[in-house]
């Protein structure tokens, strides 16, 4: 069996094009991941066969005749932007390393902004979805940034101005990123006793609010980065490198987000770091989560 394009490592554009060359392939991809090509009909519960009905999004059931309608529930039911167009921006999501704007979006598939910024963040909420959760455990880094812009006045810069992040990622295992109100102890505490199994060995920095790590069965390790990156075993230094690429994709490529999105933009990024050993396979897990 001839081994499809998004399992290479190398899912090129050309790939993609050859793969899904019209609308109709596009909705033959989202009929397989959502109900099979073969299979029990969701509305009779007969083991049947599907085919095309021709001019229509719909497929019917060879017995019972029922039809489907592989895009309803989805997000893209109802839109009349084309099904390759919308594919296409979820392979632009995959492939990228630094995210993608509104306005790049708008000026590759030929829509408006309007449609474009509404196209990026159903997309985002997609990956949200195909992310999925599963408790870290092992060894895990807990870390805390600022994502804004600068203040102008003798101060500097100004945390009210800013996003609070918290940042959990497991060695060699997951990332879960979360925007949070601020890093008090009261509001640390429940994202990370919900997102981090009891026993796991974490490491953090000397913020005080992580102390009450050690009331709740963590082996607790600290570093004092004004003095060092690595203390023994413990280092938060995944959790650093994700925060440059986030913060410099966001000056390069966003300019700016605003804290009622972040969460959107954090998901995108989590889920390429989540999946990238996957490759290109990230494409049938995000259709998958239609």
């Amino acid at each position: 069996m001839e081994k499809s394009p998004s399992s290479s490592p190398d899912f090129s554009v050309r790939d993609f094009f050859k793969r899904f060359p019209d609308d109709d392939a596009c909705l033959a991809h989202i009929m397989e991941q959502r109900y099979g090509l073969k299979g029990i009909c969701p509305h009779c519960g007969v083991e049947t066969t599907f085919h095309k009905i021709s001019g229509r999004k719909s497929y019917a059931g060879a017995d019972c005749g029922c039809h489907i309608y592989p895009c309803a529930g989805t997000i893209f039911q109802d839109s009349r932007t084309p099904l390759q167009s919308w594919y296409y921006a979820i392979y632009l999501f995959i492939a990228t390393r630094h995210g993608v704007s509104a306005k790049e979006l708008q000026r590759t598939l030929g829509v408006t902004y309007k449609t474009a910024w509404r196209i990026g963040h159903q997309i985002r909420d997609l990956l949200a979805k195909a992310n999925g959760f599963e408790a870290l455990r092992g060894h895990v880094e807990i870390d805390e940034t600022f994502v804004g812009g600068m203040q102008s006045d003798n101060i500097g810069r100004s945390r009210k101005q800013k996003t609070v992040v918290l940042g959990m990622k497991q060695r060699k295992g997951r990332l879960v990123v979360e925007v949070v109100d601020d890093y008090k102890r009261s509001t640390l505490k429940p994202v990370i006793l919900e997102t981090v199994e009891e026993g796991a060995t974490v490491s953090t920095d000397l913020l005080r609010s992580y102390l009450l790590l050690e009331h709740f069965g963590y082996d607790h390790g600290r570093v004092n980065h004004d003095k060092q990156w690595v203390n023994g075993i413990h280092h938060t230094n995944n959790l650093e490198s994700f925060w440059n690429l986030f913060k410099n994709s966001v000056r390069g490529t966003h300019v700016h987000i605003s804290k009622k999105h972040m969460q959107r933009y954090l998901n995108e990024f989590s889920f390429r770091s989540n999946h990238r050993e996957r490759v290109n396979l990230m494409f049938d897990l995000v259709v998958g989560a239609l």
